[in-house]
């Protein structure tokens, strides 16, 4: 009896260890599994193999299939030429040709917030637009040219009031130094009894005020041209809209944005060495 009973441990001692050994070398199946997951998807994404970086997007449900669905029921989708496509619920954009996905990458795009301004007679609605755009023109170093909205909503956000400076017209300048707020040339300057000059500051979160108004400095002046807030590249699409890189990454994937579309600064430029004046936009 007691051989019985010593053989009887002895076998179930096999079966746990035996349960152990398999339980162990599953986990390193999948650990093994995993780590090639990732392999292959660092590689495909090193070697911008995105058609297929996007159909593991898709399996994963990270990306609907609306692309597919807008693409074949529009008549006009080049089947011969490469065309580019940017959905505002995915926040996402594909460079395409046919079915293949030639680059893909996310995307900021507009808010869909209303501005009310100058005491409700100014209304704003910044989304992006849908239909069928083109590459009309292509930049490096982009210079923003600030709309009145921008300094409309600024004013609106710092509890400021809104004054327009005209070419010919003077404000009061701020601050016991006395003289005149002004144009001349190229600058908004600072006029002196004494006859000097001192061009003003001007850019983003820089602007100029004066008696508790933000100063709408008037187009072709230095103070409404913004460097770096569009990135390094931009591609014209028409009627303001652009797609165009940003010096605020970290608001990609959002809906932030004023209408344009806006990538980071390494995927603009990418398009921009790629996608030819002329190319299709396709937004929905």
């Amino acid at each position: 009896m007691s051989a019985f009973r010593d053989n009887k441990a002895v076998a179930w001692g096999i079966v746990g260890a035996t349960l152990l050994l398999f339980a162990a070398s599953s986990a390193l199946l999948t650990r093994t599994a995993n780590v090639r997951y990732e392999r292959d998807i660092n590689r495909i994404v090193f070697n911008r193999n995105w058609e297929l970086l996007d159909d593991v997007a898709k399996g994963a449900g990270l990306v609907n299939d609306s692309l597919e669905t807008v693409l074949s029921e529009s008549p006009i989708a080049p089947k011969d030429r490469p065309y580019l496509v940017v959905s505002i619920t995915d926040r996402r954009l594909w460079y395409k040709q046919g079915p293949s996905t030639l680059f893909t990458t996310q995307v900021a795009v507009g808010s869909g917030k209303t501005l009310v301004a100058n005491a409700g007679k100014n209304t704003y609605k910044f989304d992006t637009p849908r239909g069928r755009l083109v590459v009309q023109n292509k930049e490096i170093g982009p210079v923003w040219v600030p709309p009145d909205w921008h300094f409309q909503e600024l004013a609106k956000k710092k509890g400021l009031g809104v004054v327009r400076l005209n070419r010919g017209q003077t404000l009061p300048a701020p601050g016991s130094g006395g003289g005149v707020i002004a144009v001349s040339g190229n600058d908004v300057v600072r006029q002196f009894s004494d006859g000097r000059t001192l061009p003003l500051d001007g850019g983003e979160g820089r602007e100029i005020v004066v008696g508790g108004n933000i100063v709408i400095p008037p187009f072709g002046t230095n103070q409404r041209r913004y460097d770096g807030v569009l990135g390094t590249h931009r591609l014209n699409m028409g009627d303001g809209y652009a797609l165009h890189g940003t010096d605020k990454p970290q608001s990609i994937g959002q809906a932030v944005s004023h209408g344009c579309i806006r990538l980071r600064n390494e995927d603009i430029a990418y398009l921009y060495g790629i996608v030819p004046v002329g190319t299709p936009v396709f937004i929905y």
